[in-house]
């Protein structure tokens, strides 16, 4: 593992990014998201990502999410062949600067890649409002009997405004796809029952979920199903507001009313809190002003060629 300098690492993030064709806004949320990813410790949805949109080979740098209604309560985007992660945070952008002052739903279709989904519920957030993200992603997931993949692993995202924020991020998956992605860079296995193939037995090695001939396995061991069902929730969700067409992305805001954690906190005591980790590991990476990567991927992100 290669030791980086934070700064270093936002650099070369952001001229990969600006190879790719994306401009310096965009390079810039880019390389952001992604160091943000790092430095709380979700790897699989750091810096290892950039490597993986170089392998894209039909990415529309200028493409532009475009709004194709506005009703009550309701707006409907397409990312119009933007990437997923700048078009989420682009009409997240448009939809916080007239927040609602009641609740509005906002769908975005064709969105994908999106990422850590607490990088955007974070964004409402900080806007003062409760701040609820869903996304749909490449059939990963498989049902607990087998069979190919099926769902993506349609994490549900909340982040609730407070000093500090509170933020609850749950994918359906015993791992990430991300996860899977690093498993395969660092030649490492998978968890016993992370992953199923066809006929519903483990999979340890990533490259056969890399290559379709097996899936991830729903979170919740021998209560998997109740993962699976909320995976389908979610793929229900989208697909019903959104379309089937692709994947998309949903995100309610809405005014809180009340602060509904503090009482919880109280309850919980010194015990720990979803969200608390990652906050923690983003101060501690912030204070040490780097983070660890694999030497492989740090030597391909300087690569000039």
């Amino acid at each position: 593992m290669s030791r980086v300098a934070i700064d270093q690492l936002r650099a070369v993030l952001e001229q990969r990014a600006t190879r790719l064709g994306f401009d310096r806004q965009r390079a810039t949320l880019l390389a952001d998201h992604f160091l943000d990813a790092e430095m709380r410790g979700a790897s699989g949805h750091g810096a290892e990502r950039m490597r993986w949109l170089h392998g894209f080979g039909d990415l529309q740098p200028e493409a532009r999410p475009t709004l194709i209604e506005r009703g009550d309560g309701l707006a409907r985007w397409d990312a119009n062949g933007a990437l997923g992660y700048p078009a989420l945070a682009e009409v997240l952008a448009a939809e916080l600067a007239d927040p609602p002052s009641g609740a509005r739903l906002v769908v975005v279709s064709g969105c994908f890649p999106t990422g850590r989904l607490g990088y955007f519920a974070e964004l409402g957030a900080a806007a003062g409002l409760t701040t609820l993200v869903t996304a749909t992603s490449t059939a990963r997931i498989v049902h607990p009997h087998g069979g190919p993949p099926l769902l993506g692993t349609n994490p549900l995202c909340l982040a609730v405004p407070g000093d500090p924020v509170t933020v609850v991020d749950v994918s359906m998956g015993a791992i990430t796809y991300g996860g899977v992605l690093k498993a395969a860079a660092t030649g490492q296995p998978l968890p016993e029952g992370s992953a199923l193939r066809e006929d519903g037995t483990s999979e340890t090695d990533p490259d056969q979920v890399i290559a379709d001939r097996a899936g991830i396995a729903a979170f919740g061991g021998q209560q998997s199903h109740k993962g699976f069902a909320l995976a389908l929730l979610v793929e229900l969700l989208c697909g019903t507001l959104a379309g089937v067409e692709g994947h998309s992305a949903a995100v309610l805001l809405a005014a809180p009313v009340a602060d509904a954690i503090t009482p919880l906190r109280a309850g919980l005591g010194a015990r720990h809190v979803p969200g608390e980790g990652s906050a923690a590991r983003l101060r501690a990476s912030l204070a040490s002003g780097s983070v660890e990567l694999p030497d492989d991927l740090w030597v391909w992100l300087r690569d000039d060629h």
